[in-house]
């Protein structure tokens, strides 16, 4: 059996993976220059500092690099390529007896790496880092938004709460959980519904709960009473550091925690679909890159062998932004008709693995 990888397998990967690291490096430092020149402008907002501001932008830039790696494994690639091509060695290659097909099976071996290190950086490092940069963020405005979440559901012995959304908040040094649309559930020590509280606001701040907007539906033996309320206050040992640990946004959380949310929010009835295209985004982040290299590889062969770097450059820009376009409309297209995310995070592929296919059939023959 012939050892693999071969001499050209080297040769190529080299090649492609310089050309790859020097397209990602030039894109994350512009992102991240452009991010930190956000967060410089907030300096001196509440107690927003300048050390916030590079830790925030450093703690993003596992998420950032994540991003943006397909789209400099595009570009690289065709730099790479182009850069063979301009030079007649794949011309050499090719007269050695290796097909366009091999030479592209030598490209996407040589991503294999990069990209599982990205699949991991994505499940690990980047979740976890703008989780603490969102996090940081807090003391940049009097009245922020920490972190949003929806479908929250908690217990307190007998009590049930059900949140339709909730956001923690700060205003200087006070910080706060508020919830809407919230629903308290008040059960039996044999498990008989005895009231149902619909709150309009629930905030939770030192010594408890300020309930605003109430509505109590109480249940007796023989009948059922309703009453309303403007505000009350609800003594209870829920706070917010136990409801917010249990509401973290989708995108920080890990692939495993994202399926067992998805099942348990189909298990209550509850609304999944970011869960579920944040999920299969991950699955398919693999099938992403290789499918835009693949598309864009046969250019190598053609019209960049007199091209210069801006014209490959354009036409890997040009491929990434076509296929977030795509991809883009696709889940929007799920979201709203209630297809299969899976579906919806297939057909971009296929369809650049189409183009690719038709333009080897066309340089072919």
């Amino acid at each position: 059996m012939k050892h693999w990888p071969r001499l050209h397998d080297s040769y190529i990967a080299r090649a492609v993976i310089g050309s790859v690291l020097l397209a990602w490096g030039v894109l994350l430092g512009l992102d991240v220059v452009l991010a930190f020149a956000d967060g410089v402008g907030d300096i001196g907002k509440g107690a927003f500092t300048a050390n916030h501001a590079i830790a925030v932008t450093g703690l993003s830039i596992p998420w950032r690099a994540y991003n943006l790696f397909p789209t400099a494994a595009v570009i690289g690639a065709l730099l790479g390529l182009g850069q063979l091509a301009a030079s007649s060695e794949l011309t050499a290659l090719r007269a050695l007896g290796l097909s366009r097909r091999r030479l592209s099976v030598s490209v996407a071996a040589s991503l294999a790496l990069l990209t599982l290190l990205m699949v991991v950086n994505g499940e690990t490092l980047a979740p976890w880092g703008e989780e603490r940069a969102q996090a940081l963020k807090s003391v940049r405005n009097t009245d922020l938004v920490v972190s949003k979440y929806s479908g929250l559901w908690a217990r307190e012995g007998d009590m049930f709460l059900n949140a339709q959304s909730g956001e923690q908040k700060q205003r200087g040094d006070d910080r706060w959980l508020e919830l809407r649309g919230v629903r308290l559930f008040q059960f039996d020590g044999e498990g008989r519904l005895q009231s149902i509280a619909n709150v309009e606001v629930a905030e939770h701040r030192p010594g408890g709960w300020q309930l605003r907007g109430i509505e109590r539906t109480t249940f007796h033996a023989k009948s059922v009473t309703r009453t309303r309320l403007g505000e009350e206050h609800w003594k209870s040992q829920l706070d917010e550091t136990a409801l917010a640990s249990s509401v973290t946004k989708p995108r920080n959380m890990g692939s495993r925690e994202l399926a067992q949310s998805i099942e348990y929010r189909r298990r209550n009835g509850l609304e999944a679909g970011e869960f579920e295209n944040i999920y299969w985004g991950r699955w398919f982040y693999p099938l992403n890159v290789l499918a835009l290299c693949l598309a864009a590889i046969p250019f190598a062969f053609g019209s960049l062998r007199s091209g210069g770097y801006g014209k490959r450059v354009f036409i890997g820009i040009v491929f990434a932004l076509g296929f977030w376009v795509l991809q883009r409309i696709f889940g929007e297209l799920a979201g709203i008709f209630r297809f299969d995310y899976r579906i919806a995070y297939a057909m971009p592929p296929a369809v650049m693995l189409a183009v690719s296919w038709l333009l080897f059939r066309r340089r072919s023959s």
